[in-house]
């Protein structure tokens, strides 16, 4: 069982706790924006125009020029027709799974399918591995076509990224997918977005090999992660997302604070030099602890997981502090897994990779 830590400031190269400094590997903030001094003062001068928060409808006969604006450029920065932001990632996958319902849509869910997407409180997920799952989805639907048994729309959803154990998804078996039935395809890129493929994240892989398929893609993400805003976003076809808009789930939430969207306007050099230092950072970690064999790790990507959960206590007792705990429930496994962000120092990897090669002596 992982020790909880409790501190009163935000989390960066280090954190402070019980008199203690500790270098910090863990977290979501992989292009270190919330850290960033200058990423700061944009969002305080947005507040001082736009106030903490716009406690009004997005549909409703008062409209924030700023939503749009923002949407526009998220949309065009992955390559989608369209965007619509939210409160939150939740809320993002929260709003579609209950349009999909609203359509007596029959939900197929992927290995771990993120909370967001599911359309209960508790859904059962498929045991299998995404690559063994994926080769047989496409014969399971034909098969539930043929007999009748789901005639009606179809959700598939899944998560573009096995962020825990840092595992890409092939998604080739999109092809192969029955093109008898209405299908919709729901994708969670929230660890993608801004930084995988170049900050796009999935939407141009996948939409690429849809390009010729009546299958309706949307994906959704949290923007609290590499793009550091307390919000979420639906990428999709326009007429799909303004029907989504349209619905009272949609019309009654509260949005997203327009002073991050604003900021987030005016932020292109800082989330470009992000992304550099993010990949120059990841690249030193790769050559510095993949030799080692503890790690699970998808090239490029900012997180790297181990079985060796004992790393973890052994890297506390030396000043370090990696993510490990139980998730997405306090009854599943706890796992152990080291997050590299832009704000980190090249000195802050080495001192991680000599650690690590102690634990592993």
């Amino acid at each position: 069982m992982s020790e909880n830590f409790e501190i009163n400031h935000l989390p960066g190269r280090t954190i402070h706790h019980e008199g203690q400094t500790y270098l910090f590997f863990s977290g979501t903030a992989y292009l270190g924006l919330p850290q960033h001094t200058d990423f700061q003062e944009l969002t305080l001068d947005s507040i001082r125009r736009y106030g903490t928060v716009f406690g009004s409808s997005r549909n409703g006969n008062l409209r924030l020029a700023v939503y749009e604006e923002a949407e526009a450029k998220l949309a065009a920065i992955v390559g989608s027709p369209a965007a619509l932001t939210l409160s939150s990632g939740m809320m993002a996958g929260q709003v579609i799974s209950n349009w999909l319902r609203a359509q007596h849509a029959t939900f197929v869910y992927g290995p771990s399918a993120h909370p967001a997407l599911w359309h209960e409180p508790t859904v059962t997920l498929p045991t299998l591995s995404f690559a063994d799952w994926s080769v047989q989805i496409a014969d399971q639907l034909r098969t539930e076509l043929t007999g009748n048994r789901s005639t009606g729309p179809v959700a598939i959803l899944v998560n573009s990224i096995d962020a825990v154990r840092s595992e890409r998804y092939n998604f080739d078996w999109v092809n192969d997918l029955p093109d008898d039935c209405p299908i919709t395809l729901v994708v969670d890129d929230s660890h993608g977005i801004g930084v995988l493929n170049d900050g796009q994240g999935i939407w141009p892989e996948i939409a690429h090999k849809l390009k010729d398929s009546q299958i309706r893609l949307l994906v959704t993400t949290s923007l609290a992660k590499a793009m550091g805003l307390p919000g979420g976003a639906i990428f999709g076809d326009a007429d799909l997302l303004n029907a989504i808009r349209q619905t009272a789930f949609f019309g009654a939430c509260s949005p997203m604070t327009p002073a991050s969207l604003e900021a987030y306007l005016k932020a292109d050099t800082l989330y470009a030099e992000g992304r550099e230092r993010l990949q120059r950072n990841i690249h030193l970690a790769e050559t510095l602890l993949l030799p080692t064999g503890l790690f699970h790790h998808a090239e490029g990507y900012p997180v790297f997981f181990t079985k060796q959960d004992g790393l973890y206590p052994y890297l506390l007792d030396h000043q370090l502090f990696v993510y490990s705990f139980a998730y997405p429930t306090a009854a599943d496994r706890a796992n152990t897994r080291v997050v590299i962000s832009a704000f980190h120092e090249s000195a802050d990897i080495e001192r991680l990779a000599e650690l690590v090669a102690d634990f592993k002596r």
